[in-house]
C-alpha cells in the first residue's frame, strides 16, 4: 500500500508524516460487543485545561468578539490524556488516550509496556514568565520507561479556534526495535457504554446520538483496527499472541465500550520521532472530522501562540493581565506565586461555556479508576453553591469583577421556584447540586448554600461591583426570597425530599451527611441575613430588614445554648468536654444522640464529633477569635492523642524542607475515603458501606485554620504575617502535587495503602484539583497581604463582636 508522505530523516530525528492505513485484511465488524464493563479514570490530576475565552455581555457567544468558542476541557493524570469533555463541561467524551509499548529483551523474550503504569512520569508548564510562573494551562509530561529502553514527551493543549485538543509527542528510543501503539478509549456522552466506532481516510471516530469524536495523526500508521475495549480493542490481542493480526474498521450495528489502537512504525535505538495527534469533537462524525482536520492543518505553532495568548491572540496570558492583585499577593506567596498563577487559571478553567458563570467543584469524578462509567455521571463536574461561593470571592480576590458578577447572576438559575421543573413548596432556598444548565441532581436543603448567594451579593454591592440599582433588582427577585427562607422555612417537595424546613435548624450541614445543628451553617446563616437586612434597607424594604436583623440576632443569642456541649465525652487526654459540636441533631447539645449512618460510619454519640465549622463564626464575624467557647473547642480539635477514629489534626513533614505542617480532616468518624482495611479507594463496587473506610486531611483547612490565626493574632494586637505565611500558604503550597493541582484530600498515613501507595501530604485520588482548596490559598493570601479575613463581613462583625 503506497504512503501518502514519506518519512524525512534529520541526523537521528524522524519527522514521520501521515501514512495510509495499511490494515490486514479489515473483517466487516468488530466482535466482542459490548466489551468490558467501563470505568472512569485515576482523579488526582496532575494537570487539567481549556482555552481561555473572552465574555461578550456576560456570556460565552460564537458571535462575539472572539468568534468561536472552544468547549473542549482535558485532564491528565498518571502521565497520560484522561477525561476530555466537549459541549457542557460535565460532558465526558475520552477516559484515556495512551501508548503501549513493545519491544524484546537481549534474550528475544518480548514484551510489552502500558505508559501510565511502566514509566515515570514528570509534568510541567510549557509556558512560564522569567520567575517560573506559569502563563497558560499548556502542560509538557516526560514518561520515562523504568529501564530506560525509551522515553515519551507529549505537549497537550487545546484549539480556541475549534473544537479540538492537540497534542505533539516526541519519542525517543534507547533500544532497537521499539513499537509504540496509540489507545484511545473514548466515552462518548459522557459514559462508556452505547459507542459506535469506525475507520475511513485516516481518522477514527467515536459517535454515540448527538456527539461524535474524531482522531487524526501524522503520525505513520501502519496498521490500526476499532473494536470492543478488552475483546477486540487491538491491545488484547496484542497481550495474548505478540501481534495485531485481526483488524477492523467498524463496530458495525453493535455498541458498546469501544476503543482504537494505532500501531506506529518501530523506532531504532537513538531515534527519535515526532508526531502530532488531534482529537476534534463534534455533534456529528462530520463535525469533529472537520474539527480534526482544521486544527491538525493549522500546526503546533500557530494553535500553541493563540492558547497561550501571544501577540494579537486572545489568550492565558491576557486573562493573567487583567488580575491587578497577582503581582502584590505573589510577593505574600512563599513559592514566588507559582502557585497562584497556577490557581487562578484553574479556577477560570473550571467555568462552563454554554452557561457563563457555572463553576463547578472540580474537573474530576472521584475514585474514578474504580468507579462505572456505564451511566452518565457528573462526579463533581457540577454546581454547589457552596463550592461556587468560595471560588467567586476568590475570583474577586484576584481583582476579577466579571467573572464573580457573571457567576452571581448565573446562580439565579439553581434557586428553587416556579422555574425548577416539578419543585412544589416555599421558594427560596438553592439547589444542593445541579448540572450547569440548572439539571437538577441532588436536592437537599443545606442552608448555608441559600446563605451564601446573599453574602456574596452584598460583597460585590460593596466592592462596586453591583450598583446600587443592581443590587436592589437583585434582592427583590432572588435575594429577597433567599433571606425569606432563612427567616421562615417552609415545605419543601422535590424528587426523593419532601420535609419541612426549620432553620436554623438544617437538613444538611457543609458536609452533605447529617440534620441537626451546625456552627458553620448557623454561621453563613446569620452572616447571610445581616447582610440581606443591609440590602434591605438600601432597597427601601426597612420592615423585612428588621425581620432579618431579629432573626439573626435569635440565632445568635441561641447559638452556645444549641450547639456548645459542657458534657461532651471528649474528657481526660481527648479533652475537657466543652466544645462545639460537629452538628446537634437534638435540642439539648449535652444529651448523648445517635447520628445518621454515613459511609459506613455509626455514630452512637454525636459528642464524640468534632469538627472545624466552629471556626467559621469567627471567618464570617459572628464570634470574636477570643471567644471563650471558640478558644475551649481548640484543645480539642487539635488533640492529635485522639484514637486515629476520633483524631481530626494531623502533622506532616515533606523532604528537603525543614519544620512539620498542620493539616485536618473533615471530622472525627469519617468514612469518606479509603478503605484502611483493603487500601481501596471509596466504595469500591459501589459498596457506601463499608466501616473501614477513612476520610483524610482536606488541605483547604490548612488555609481555615490561617484565616482563624490571622483574625486571633489581629485581636491580641501581635500579628506575625511571616510566621502565618511559613505555617498555612506554604503547608497548602506544599501540599500541591507536581502539576500545581491541589487536592482535595491528602494521604494521613493511616490503614492500607497497598493499592494506591501514597506519600504522607499527598494528593489521594479523591478529587483533584479541587476548586474549593485552591480557592481558599487564593483567599488566604489576599487575607495575609491586606492583613484582614477576606470572607469577614463588615457588617457581621460589627454587630456581634464588640
Amino acid at each position: 500500500m503506497k504512503k501518502n508522505l514519506l518519512a524525512l530523516t534529520l541526523g537521528s530525528v524522524v519527522l514521520l508524516g501521515a501514512c495510509s492505513d495499511k490494515s490486514s485484511s479489515p473483517q466487516p465488524a468488530a466482535p466482542g460487543a459490548p466489551g468490558k464493563n467501563s470505568l472512569w479514570s485515576y482523579s488526582g490530576k496532575t494537570g487539567i485545561g481549556t482555552s481561555f475565552e473572552q465574555y461578550t455581555n456576560g456570556a460565552y457567544s460564537d458571535s462575539g468578539a472572539t468568534g468561536v468558542i472552544s468547549k473542549v476541557w482535558f485532564s491528565v493524570a498518571q502521565g497520560i490524556l484522561t477525561e476530555t469533555m466537549y459541549g457542557l463541561i460535565h460532558e465526558a467524551q475520552l477516559q484515556e488516550l495512551q501508548f503501549f509499548i513493545q519491544g524484546n529483551d537481549p534474550l528475544g523474550k518480548q514484551w510489552l509496556d502500558e505508559e501510565k503504569k511502566d514509566t515515570v512520569s514528570t509534568i510541567e508548564y510549557l509556558n512560564t514568565d522569567p520567575q517560573g510562573r506559569p502563563t497558560s494551562l499548556a502542560y509538557k509530561i516526560v514518561n520515562k520507561d523504568k529501564e530506560g529502553k525509551y522515553e515519551i514527551e507529549k505537549h497537550i493543549f487545546t484549539d480556541p479556534d475549534s473544537q479540538a485538543l492537540m497534542m505533539r509527542v516526541q519519542f525517543r528510543a534507547f533500544e532497537n526495535g521499539i513499537t509504540p501503539y496509540i489507545f484511545v478509549n473514548p466515552s462518548i456522552a459522557n459514559t462508556g457504554s452505547n459507542d459506535s466506532a469506525s475507520y475511513a481516510n485516516n481518522t477514527w471516530t467515536a459517535s454515540e446520538g448527538n456527539a461524535s469524536m474524531s482522531l487524526k495523526t501524522n503520525a505513520p500508521v501502519v496498521q490500526s483496527t476499532v473494536g470492543f475495549e478488552g475483546v477486540s480493542d487491538g491491545i488484547s490481542e496484542i497481550k495474548q499472541n505478540g501481534s495485531l493480526t485481526k483488524t477492523y474498521t467498524t463496530t458495525g450495528n453493535n455498541k458498546g465500550n469501544v476503543a482504537f489502537t494505532l500501531q506506529l512504525h518501530s523506532l531504532k535505538k537513538a531515534e527519535t520521532a515526532q508526531w502530532d495527534l488531534v482529537l476534534g469533537f463534534g455533534k456529528s462524525p462530520a463535525e469533529s472530522q472537520a474539527a480534526a482536520e482544521q486544527t491538525l492543518a493549522k500546526g503546533y505553532d500557530k494553535v500553541l501562540a493563540h492558547y497561550n495568548g501571544d501577540g494579537d491572540a486572545i489568550g492565558w496570558q491576557d486573562f493573567l493581565a487583567s488580575l491587578p492583585a497577582l503581582e502584590k499577593l505573589s510577593a505574600t506567596a512563599t513559592d514566588g506565586g507559582k502557585l497562584l498563577y497556577t490557581s487562578a487559571m484553574v479556577l477560570k478553567a473550571q467555568e462552563d461555556k454554554t452557561h457563563a458563570g457555572a463553576f463547578i467543584a472540580s474537573l474530576s469524578n472521584p475514585w474514578g479508576d474504580i468507579k462505572s462509567a456505564e451511566k452518565s455521571a457528573t462526579g463533581y463536574k457540577a454546581v454547589w453553591p457552596r463550592d461556587f461561593y468560595q471560588v467567586a470571592m476568590a475570583m474577586l480576590a484576584l481583582g476579577d469583577t466579571q467573572s464573580p458578577r457573571v457567576a452571581f447572576e448565573y446562580l439565579e438559575k439553581v434557586q428553587a421556584g416556579p422555574n425548577v421543573t416539578g419543585y412544589v413548596g416555599t421558594p427560596g432556598w438553592f439547589l444542593q447540586k445541579t448540572h450547569v444548565d440548572g439539571e437538577v441532581e441532588w436536592v437537599g436543603v443545606q442552608l448555608d448554600q441559600t446563605a451564601m448567594p446573599i453574602m456574596l451579593g452584598w460583597r460585590l454591592w460593596k466592592e462596586g461591583v453591583l450598583s446600587d440599582a443592581d443590587i436592589g433588582n437583585w434582592y427583590n427577585k432572588m435575594l429577597k426570597p433567599a433571606a425569606n427562607f432563612l427567616v421562615d422555612g417552609g415545605a419543601v417537595k422535590l424528587l426523593w425530599n419532601d420535609t419541612i424546613i426549620t432553620p436554623p435548624y438544617t437538613q444538611q450541614e457543609r458536609w452533605e451527611e447529617q440534620p441537626g445543628y451546625s456552627p458553620s451553617t448557623t454561621a453563613a446563616i446569620i452572616a447571610g441575613l445581616v447582610s440581606a437586612a443591609d440590602i434591605a434597607t438600601q432597597s427601601g424594604d426597612a420592615e423585612n430588614a428588621k425581620r432579618y436583623l431579629a432573626a439573626a440576632d435569635s440565632y445568635s443569642k441561641n447559638l452556645e445554648s444549641l450547639l456548645f456541649t459542657t458534657k461532651g465525652s471528649l474528657t481526660g487526654e481527648s479533652g475537657n468536654g466543652k466544645y462545639y459540636l460537629r452538628i446537634n441533631a437534638k435540642q439539648n447539645p449535652n444529651e448523648i444522640a445517635p447520628l445518621e449512618e454515613r459511609n459506613g460510619q455509626t455514630i452512637a454519640d454525636q459528642s464524640q464529633v468534632i469538627d472545624g465549622g466552629f471556626l467559621e463564626l469567627v471567618r464570617y464575624g459572628v464570634r470574636a477569635a477570643t471567644d471563650s467557647s471558640i478558644q475551649e473547642t481548640l484543645p480539642e480539635y487539635d488533640n492529635q492523642k485522639l484514637p486515629d477514629l476520633l483524631r481530626v489534626k494531623y502533622e506532616f513533614t515533606f523532604p528537603g524542607v525543614e519544620g512539620s505542617f498542620p493539616g485536618w480532616r473533615r471530622y472525627g468518624i469519617d468514612g469518606y475515603g479509603e478503605d484502611t482495611a483493603t487500601g481501596a479507594g471509596y466504595a469500591a463496587l459501589n459498596d457506601t458501606s463499608t466501616k473501614e473506610q477513612r476520610g483524610r486531611v482536606w488541605p483547604f483547612f490548612t488555609g481555615e485554620r490561617g484565616h482563624y490565626e490571622l483574625q486571633l493574632a489581629q485581636a491580641n494586637k501581635n500579628l506575625d504575617t511571616e510566621k502565618l505565611r511559613n505555617t498555612y500558604v506554604k503547608a497548602m503550597e506544599l501540599f500541591a502535587n507536581e502539576g500545581m493541582m491541589l487536592p482535595e484530600q491528602v494521604w494521613d498515613g493511616v490503614g492500607n495503602n497497598s493499592v494506591y501507595h501514597f506519600t504522607p501530604g499527598e494528593g489521594t485520588n479523591s478529587a483533584t484539583p479541587l476548586a474549593w482548596t485552591h480557592a481558599e490559598y487564593v483567599k488566604l493570601l489576599r487575607s495575609l497581604s491586606d492583613e484582614r479575613v477576606w470572607d469577614r463581613n463588615a457588617s457581621t462583625e460589627a454587630r456581634y463582636v464588640k
